[in-house]
């Protein structure tokens, strides 16, 4: 993973989160890596950050590489 500045991203909660706390939120960077992040931080907690090769492997969706 790959240091990025966030400033400015736009974050979304995965449809997969549920009513429970158990929240990812994700923004889809201008250069093409994608953040993650846990929501129980408020937005103020640490963030995964990938490249493009990185999210498809772990999202399985290899069509965006």
């Amino acid at each position: 993973m790959n240091s990025a500045d966030l400033t400015g991203a736009v974050w979304r909660k995965s449809t997969r989160s549920d009513a429970n706390s158990n929240c990812v939120e994700v923004a889809f960077l201008g250069n093409g890596q994608v953040a993650a992040r846990d929501t129980k931080h408020d937005g103020h907690g640490p963030a995964l950050v990938f490249t493009p090769a990185q999210w498809a492997a772990f999202t399985g969706n290899t069509a965006r590489v």
